[in-house]
């Protein structure tokens, strides 16, 4: 009875988790694609970015 609460409460956090971080994806999906566009044109005189 007590695995099957600890599962439920478990399945529970994954799917608070899961709308969470997809809202907050959705959210800031606009400025990422400009965010990207703008590193897109910064890196496309550069050639390919170099790793610290």
């Amino acid at each position: 009875m007590a695995t099957m609460t600890a599962k439920r409460v478990l399945t529970a956090e994954a799917v608070l988790l899961g709308s969470a971080v997809l809202g907050l994806l959705v959210w800031e999906l606009p400025g990422l694609r400009r965010e990207i566009k703008i590193w897109r044109m910064a890196g496309s005189s550069s050639g390919t970015r170099s790793g610290g």
